[in-house]
């Protein structure tokens, strides 16, 4: 450690050899958060191979058509995940506006797309897709840690700390609405008024935001008849079981019949063509039926870890950008793990959000397993133990000064 400098004030001194990050080692990466993401990982593509292993089998003539894609799209996020967590994650603050307006202009591209079950969402590539709200949810966590961190006590001013990024939210909530997208834009909206919250802004101000998008959220469900096809299956899903509950019902099927244990891998009988697209959003139901009481609670147990060590990197970042960073991507984790969970469950209706890191996926995996680098990153703050005992004799050297000055002003 460098020596302290004489001629700075005692106070000054004391702030010096009390913040000696550039100066002690980093810690390694979080080893719970690392086995948590690969346990979700793990678990979600032995499932999504055992679900999709008939359906390959008699519409494509390829059982393990779904697990070659999850493989590459594996392949290709470790690459992202990897990447994320070896950066200084502070580059990415000179990189907030253009990653903003490249997710605008993304979004904006999206709609004219061909749509593809009735919804605009997806960018070809060739043989592949892209999501371009993926990439939306990145450049807004990034935009709020960045402006959160820099207005700092101006977070609590109506017109400079909370109407800026009620816009950006909400261009972006538009945007994915005109997709339509209503499950992915109340995601965004419900991450930044959290996000806000963190940051000091006024309770009154979050709950005007929330009585101005009632009436909106009304419209929207009312006004639009497969919404409220949806909204009335949610309420009496028997009514409607060959419609819109019928996807709900096959998955509570699944879950009913898995116990405890579950029927083993492939013996599940909801995806032999009962419960299609039971790999994307609906994965947890495969994983109740095959693996039980027992799975459910190992995804769970995964994802409390996953979430602990999040908030655990954002209460030990190194600065307030890291904090509000880490606090935002485990924010979006948390709330499309309730929203999914809640929906196979029936404790909310259908939103269409995935669930991270275990749903089949190609974008929205890549982008998922680059956030958790991200959290990586961030969580290798220093050592607080080695710290205090790097800087024992320059923290005794300053407070002498301290003291001395204080004899001296008496």
């Amino acid at each position: 450690m460098s020596a302290i400098d004489p001629t700075l004030p005692a106070t000054a001194q004391v702030v010096a050899v009390q913040h000696p990050s550039a100066t002690v080692p980093e810690r390694p990466y979080d080893l719970w958060l690392l086995v948590a993401a690969l346990g979700l990982l793990g678990i979600g593509t032995i499932e999504i191979y055992a679900s999709t292993a008939a359906d390959g089998l008699t519409r494509l003539g390829n059982a393990s058509h779904f697990l070659e894609r999850q493989v590459m799209f594996l392949g290709l996020g470790g690459v992202a995940m990897w990447w994320a967590a070896r950066v200084d994650y502070r580059i990415l603050r000179r990189w907030v506006y253009p990653l903003l307006l490249l997710a605008f202009l993304l979004l904006v591209a999206t709609l004219a797309m061909p749509a593809r079950n009735g919804a605009k969402r997806w960018i070809g590539m060739g043989p592949l897709t892209f999501q371009p709200v993926e990439i939306a949810k990145l450049a807004l966590v990034t935009y709020l840690a960045y402006s959160l961190g820099k207005k700092a006590d101006k977070v609590k001013a109506f017109t400079v700390g909370f109407v800026p990024h009620l816009v950006v939210c909400g261009l972006m909530m538009v945007l994915l609405l005109a997709q339509p997208d209503l499950g992915s834009s109340v995601v965004l909206g419900v991450t930044t008024l959290g996000m806000l919250f963190m940051a000091g802004t006024r309770v009154s101000y979050i709950l005007l935001a929330l009585f101005s998008a009632a009436p909106v959220a009304y419209h929207l469900v009312v006004g639009t008849p497969w919404r409220m096809q949806r909204f009335l299956a949610y309420f009496n899903p028997e009514a409607y079981a060959n419609g819109e509950a019928y996807q709900f019902l096959q998955a509570r099927l699944a879950m009913g019949s898995g116990g405890f244990s579950g029927t083993g891998l492939g013996g599940g009988h909801q995806m032999l063509g009962y419960m299609p697209e039971s790999h994307n959003d609906f994965i947890l139901a495969p994983i109740g039926e095959e693996m039980g009481f027992l799975g459910v609670a190992f995804v769970l147990a995964m994802f409390a870890i996953l979430l602990w060590r999040g908030i655990r990197a954002a209460l030990g970042a190194r600065d307030v950008f890291g904090g509000y960073l880490a606090f935002g991507i485990t924010l979006l984790f948390a709330v499309q793990l309730l929203f999914n969970v809640g929906v196979v469950l029936g404790v909310v209706p259908n939103k269409g959000i995935t669930l991270p890191l275990v749903s089949y996926g190609g974008s929205s995996l890549v982008v998922t397993m680059m956030l958790v680098g991200l959290l990586l990153n961030v969580g290798r703050r220093v050592d607080r133990k080695v710290s205090l005992e790097a800087t024992r004799p320059a923290r005794e050297l300053a407070r002498k000064k301290r003291v001395r000055v204080r004899v001296a002003l008496a």
